[in-house]
């Protein structure tokens, strides 16, 4: 029997020939749903794979038991964008390893791929960072640290946000966070949705920002360094936010 690992890319259809191939031997489907908020629906997702799927938790995918089922059956773990991003998802190929379990990786493409469209060349990106929802008594600014670490070596920040973070929100943290720092906020990207019909790039200071309701989950922030004037030229021509 073995375990799949299944990237989906970045919309419902983008699923590869070879990941459906997997599907269709599979006795279960599970669906880790706990780490990003999905620009369609589960039901959107089982008209395309013609399958039942299973939302998968934090606790499931971490207790390591998806590999158990695929000791007796075939199992597919279902991984929003690439399916190897998470640490998760590497330590269960090495349980598979340590106990003799098959298994297969399906690649795709993730929002590491598509933040290319803004014109940022992808060699220039510094370490990610993520951004958490802030809480009463729990406002973690570490995320902004990283930013000021590739800034002191010119590469760009890619900024993942949380789950269920509003982009209003957001833009408060990113601001309180980049006062600590004493960080400079100057214009910024914000990608909504790559790959889908929905998706979006936007370039503008946050001052341009604040009131603009029309972003949406899923979504992450770019704070780029210093721009070649190739990659310059590119991104300017997002600065236009249409109403």
């Amino acid at each position: 029997m073995t375990l799949y690992l299944i990237g989906l890319g970045l919309n419902e259809r983008s699923i590869t020939k070879e990941g459906l191939d997997a599907i269709n031997k599979c006795k279960r489907v599970y669906l880790e749903s706990y780490t990003v908020d999905f620009p369609y629906t589960k039901h959107q997702l089982e008209e395309i794979i013609l399958k039942k799927v299973i939302p998968a938790s934090r606790e499931k995918v971490e207790d390591l038991s998806i590999v158990d089922e695929a000791k007796k059956l075939n199992v597919a773990l279902l991984v929003y964008g690439s399916p190897l991003t998470a640490t998760t998802h590497i330590t269960l190929l090495d349980e598979c390893r340590q106990t003799g379990i098959k298994y297969k990786v399906c690649y795709n493409a993730s929002i590491f791929d598509a933040v290319a469209e803004t014109g940022l060349q992808l060699y220039k990106f510094g370490k990610v960072a993520s951004m958490p929802a802030w809480k009463k008594s729990f406002e973690p600014t570490s995320f902004m640290k990283i930013v000021q670490q590739n800034m002191s070596q010119e590469a760009h920040s890619l900024i993942l946000v949380d789950i269920g973070l509003q982009f209003k929100d957001a833009l408060k943290q990113l601001r309180k966070a980049a006062e600590e720092y004493n960080i400079p906020l100057k214009k910024f990207i914000v990608c909504q949705k790559m790959g889908t019909k929905d998706r979006k790039i936007l370039y503008r200071s946050i001052e341009e920002f604040r009131g603009y309701d029309g972003v949406q989950l899923p979504y992450c922030i770019i704070l780029p360094s210093k721009m070649h004037f190739v990659e310059k030229d590119v991104v300017e021509s997002f600065s236009k936010i249409k109403k």
